[in-house]
């Protein structure tokens, strides 16, 4: 859920088939905060929008406990910004085998 630009998020411990999928990138990078059901996506793209058309500086901070999946939610987050750079230079994100997002998440 969303609590204001907050996400609260539980882990489910299991894969749910295509809710991180290059169709959710593109359907969530085409929307602002609250227009659609609360997702990472949205926190990440709200980041990316302020980041580069109010020229803010952005930070998202993920907290939990251990198993709570915060590194699964940092490398979904690192994902989607990694997409959106590579959309900048004129593509949609879904037709993009990023180097970048690789080299990103391999760190």
């Amino acid at each position: 859920t969303n609590i204001g630009s907050i996400l609260a998020s539980v882990n489910p411990y299991k894969p749910i088939p295509g809710l991180y999928s290059m169709d959710a990138i593109d359907l969530y990078r085409q929307h602002r905060l609250g227009e659609l059901p609360p997702h990472i996506f949205a926190t990440a793209n709200e980041c990316y929008c302020c980041l580069w058309k109010r020229h803010d500086s952005q930070c998202v901070l993920i907290s939990g406990e251990s198993g709570a999946g915060k590194t699964e939610s940092t490398k979904l987050l690192l994902k989607f910004l990694s997409a959106m750079s590579q959309t900048s230079l004129g593509a949609p994100a879904s037709e993009k085998s990023t180097c970048v997002e690789e080299a990103i998440l391999e760190s």
